[in-house]
């Protein structure tokens, strides 16, 4: 919610000044709210916390957008606008959106750098000046370098930066519009091994003679018996496991969450409660916040073990795809997985998950 006037109207008792500059706090529902003037016009914004650490972080990047946008408008307003000015809003956009994971802010400048150095030049050309036709060639070109999705990221990073444009009233089309997406390929389907070999892989890697064997070979059998990704189940405590329920609750990164930002409740197979349940007999010392995991890391291991073993090397997300009789965790309730890979069931029902032998 970004305002151009004051909210608080004539009752100044709702707001509570701060030590920050330019930051409030509301005082009946504690959220703190942004308060600038950029050329003479005064900006609120609720900043959707009631953390003033986060407040300060938060606040800091609608400042910087807020500055950036008037310098936009006073460049189009001389009648020059830059790619390289629409892409710099874009990008305080994508640092000041509170959904936003580090990862994928992460990935999205890596896009935005092959961009630019797929199209040299492009940030200093008056953005009023790019063609349909030179877009159309720029992602002919391009999608003969990269990947169907790496390539169609970048034709979406280069619509959005014309619509800011657009918004800006530096044009009036968006000429990416003529940058062609490309068909995205299926990926291979993975070739996974049988438990019989999974069993063989577990005893390799624990009888590795390291002093993390042991933990390394739990690692492996709690992604597989879990289907977890590798960022969750660092972060996966005691507390998390219901014996009782049999019950795993995913809660994710403490900062960031899990991929989709919600917290998931996955049933214990029977393999995962054995599991569980050796582990935590050995560790009976441990308190109910520490973490199962005491190691969070196991491809080198599992290369090792697959080059002994002479089978087919996999992955970390490949043990994730182990766990194949029941829900992913994926957001579109495993509809994406199936497509991809014909091998993986839906199965929500905790009694089904209860019957599930992971051989």
């Amino acid at each position: 919610m970004r305002m151009n006037s004051d909210p608080s109207g004539a009752t100044e008792s709702r707001w509570q000044k701060t030590p920050v500059a330019n930051l409030v706090r509301h005082v009946q529902s504690d959220t703190y709210y942004a308060r600038i003037r950029v050329r003479s016009k005064l900006i609120w914004k609720s900043l959707k916390t009631d953390r003033i650490s986060v407040a300060k972080l938060r606040l800091s990047d609608f400042n910087k957008e807020e500055r950036q946008r008037a310098a936009v408008q006073t460049a189009v307003a001389r009648g020059v606008m830059t790619f390289g000015q629409a892409l710099e809003m874009f990008k305080q956009r994508l640092q000041s959106d509170p959904d936003a994971k580090p990862k994928t802010r992460q990935y999205y400048h890596w896009r935005i750098n092959a961009l630019l150095k797929s199209w040299p030049g492009l940030e200093d050309i008056d953005v009023s000046k790019i063609t349909a036709a030179q877009c159309r060639d720029w992602a002919f070109e391009n999608a003969s370098k990269w990947s169907s999705i790496s390539h169609n990221h970048t034709v979406s990073i280069l619509r959005r930066v014309f619509n800011i444009a657009i918004e800006a009233g530096a044009r009036y089309d968006n000429p990416g519009l003529a940058a062609k997406r490309v068909r995205e390929k299926v990926e291979k389907e993975i070739v996974l091994p049988n438990f019989k070999d999974f069993q063989k892989m577990v005893k390799v890697v624990k009888t590795g003679g390291s002093g993390f064997s042991k933990p390394v070979s739990e690692l492996i059998e709690f992604l597989a018996y879990g289907g977890f990704r590798k960022g969750e189940a660092r972060n996966v405590t005691w507390q998390d496991c219901d014996f009782s329920r049999r019950e795993v609750v995913v809660r994710g990164d403490p900062e960031t969450g899990t991929k989709n930002s919600e917290v998931r409740i996955l049933p214990m197979i029977p393999e995962m409660q054995k599991l569980l349940k050796r582990m935590k007999a050995e560790r009976p010392e441990e308190s109910r916040d520490a973490p199962v995991m005491r190691v969070f890391e196991c491809q080198k291991s599992i290369d090792r073990a697959s080059k002994i073993l002479r089978i087919k090397r996999i992955t970390h997300h490949d043990l994730r795809h182990l766990f194949a009789t029941r829900w992913l965790g994926h957001k579109d309730g495993g509809a994406l997985a199936m497509k991809t890979y014909g091998h993986l069931r839906n199965e929500h029902s905790q009694a089904l998950a209860r019957k599930v032998r992971f051989a």
